[in-house]
């Protein structure tokens, strides 16, 4: 299965929670922060609701 690079670009401050909740399941807690999760249907949900905060690398 592929993997995703997904690095954290903008701040979760001001966010609502559902997005910030988001983001901590990701595990993107600092900005710049970048993990590397498995290309799922569940992550790339995640991904789409916080798309504007995130930069996502195949």
């Amino acid at each position: 299965m592929s993997e995703l690079k997904v690095t954290l670009v903008k701040s979760s401050i001001g966010q609502c929670e559902k997005m910030k909740g988001r983001l901590l399941g990701m595990g993107l807690t600092k900005r710049e922060k970048t993990v590397t999760l498995k290309d799922t249907p569940e992550v790339r949900g995640m991904i789409a609701k916080v798309a504007h905060l995130v930069r996502v690398e195949e």
